[in-house]
């Protein structure tokens, strides 16, 4: 397949699961940003960060771009460690999650809101814990899904 089809198909799916209705942070992000650079390779991640940031445009800009945009990089950077069987692709996606969890909670933290104490930090990522629940869950049932194309031969895993 050619790169401009993959990433028509990447915003595709990223754009579906941001646009139609969910629960908060029930979508596609992460196990797109994780199993996209450790299917097609690394050279994908632009294609995902193109998607974020189009659909972005429509959502709205936010405070924690830079977390978030970020976190998806790393997690490109890292899937690949993660690549070579079914569990240790399920494990890294969802590693990438919490990474996105501790990374982007952070972030909120970093705005002041909790104030800029330890009791601030523990707070911020205790109010996050049930967006965190709907995060793992939509990411270990994209994951399951993205495992199932893999499985039926739909999705190759090279470059």
């Amino acid at each position: 397949m050619s790169y401009l089809k993959i990433s028509l198909g990447i915003f595709a799916v990223l754009a579906a699961s941001r646009f139609f209705p969910h629960p908060p942070n029930f979508t596609s992000l992460i196990a797109l940003g994780f199993y996209i650079p450790a299917i097609f390779g690394r050279k994908f991640i632009p294609a995902i960060i193109a998607s974020y940031i189009v659909t972005d445009i429509y959502l709205g800009f936010h405070n924690l771009i830079f977390f978030t945009w970020g976190t998806i990089i790393l997690i490109g950077l890292f899937s690949k460690l993660f690549a070579n069987t079914f569990l240790i692709r399920i494990l890294g996606a969802l590693i990438a999650s919490c990474l996105f969890f501790i990374i982007t909670n952070f972030g909120v933290w970093t705005l002041g809101s909790y104030g800029f104490t330890i009791n601030g930090l523990i707070m911020c990522y205790i109010a996050a814990i049930p967006f965190f629940a709907y995060n793992l869950i939509s990411t270990l049932i994209f994951s399951v899904i993205i495992e199932s194309l893999l499985k039926l031969n739909y999705v190759k895993i090279g470059n």
